[in-house]
């Protein structure tokens, strides 16, 4: 053991206690205090498919941004009638609501103790209140100008990216608040199109991309990840070829932005990792891992 040596005192080895005076600074510390030194405890190790699995809500969430832009453009400009995209997304509705009970065989479904006629209550009761409100929300904005509904419509879908919930634990993190901002998005674009038939079904189709299909895209991820992988990528392509009918360089831009997300970014993360240098040790702040609720009461 080293010890210190002072001129004034005898040799006295240095302790590490605030209760007993020695002959030696405040601030004074010994070869040891290194010893303790500890690098990257609580780093995490990553794998790069694993983070590509992962990446796949980001990927989704984009995509369903991008459907129900091109959707809306094709409704704004004549080329999909209101009729077609009720049709379609109620049999889509059908079809995955089939499927989310039967990937886990309606486990999920006796847990949560609710019934499918609260379910169909539930889809009546939205439906006929939104057709009932749709002239109103045809004629919301009319005093308000186009650009100014874009505007409001690209920053909600924006906030609906930033808040929604892609599984991390962060205090940004808000599903009801980024379920709003795409509903309010959806109002706003709706209120522009030419009849208050297609505002209706513009927010029905909303309600069920932002809010029914994040809900199977999850449960396929928890149970059937090879499926889940398999959807994301055919929701990818379509939202991809969509666009592409609307404009090939959104298309190739969108593509680069997804390709990026999925490939370029979790290879980044792990190369990043690697110069990842924390130290820990005597100086860190003391942390209460007890659990102190008993004195709360």
């Amino acid at each position: 053991m080293v010890c210190a040596q002072v001129e004034t005192s005898p040799r006295r080895c240095w302790q590490k206690v605030l209760y007993e005076r020695q002959p030696f600074p405040d601030n004074y510390v010994d070869q040891r205090f290194l010893e303790e030194l500890r690098k990257n405890i609580h780093a995490r190790q990553y794998q790069y498919w694993n983070v590509v699995f992962e990446s796949g809500v980001v990927v989704q969430q984009l995509c369903s941004v991008c459907v129900f832009v091109v959707t809306w453009w094709y409704m704004d400009a004549g080329v999909l009638s209101p009729q077609g995209l009720f049709g379609a997304a109620l049999l889509t509705s059908l079809l995955g609501y089939v499927l989310f009970d039967a990937i886990d065989a309606g486990v999920g479904r006796q847990e949560s103790g609710r019934t499918r006629w609260a379910d169909l209550k539930s889809t009546l009761v939205f439906t006929a209140f939104t057709y009932g409100f749709s002239p109103v929300l045809k004629t919301l904005t009319e005093s308000v100008s186009t650009d100014t509904i874009y505007a409001m419509s690209a920053f909600m879908l924006l906030g609906h990216l930033i808040f929604f919930d892609y599984g991390a634990n962060a205090a940004i993190v808000s599903s009801t608040l980024s379920l709003n901002m795409a509903i309010f998005a959806s109002v706003c674009l709706a209120s522009r199109l030419p009849r208050s038939l297609h505002a209706f079904v513009m927010v029905t189709f909303a309600m069920q991309i932002f809010a029914l299909w994040p809900m199977l895209q999850k449960k396929l991820k928890a149970r059937t990840p090879y499926c889940y992988v398999g959807v994301t990528a055919l929701f990818a392509l379509a939202a991809l070829v969509g666009l592409a009918s609307v404009s090939s360089v959104g298309a190739v831009l969108f593509a680069s932005l997804l390709l990026s997300i999925s490939c370029l970014c979790p290879y980044c993360l792990i190369r990043l990792q690697q110069l990842k240098d924390n130290i820990h040790g005597p100086w860190d702040e003391a942390e209460i891992k007890e659990d102190l609720s008993r004195f709360l009461m």
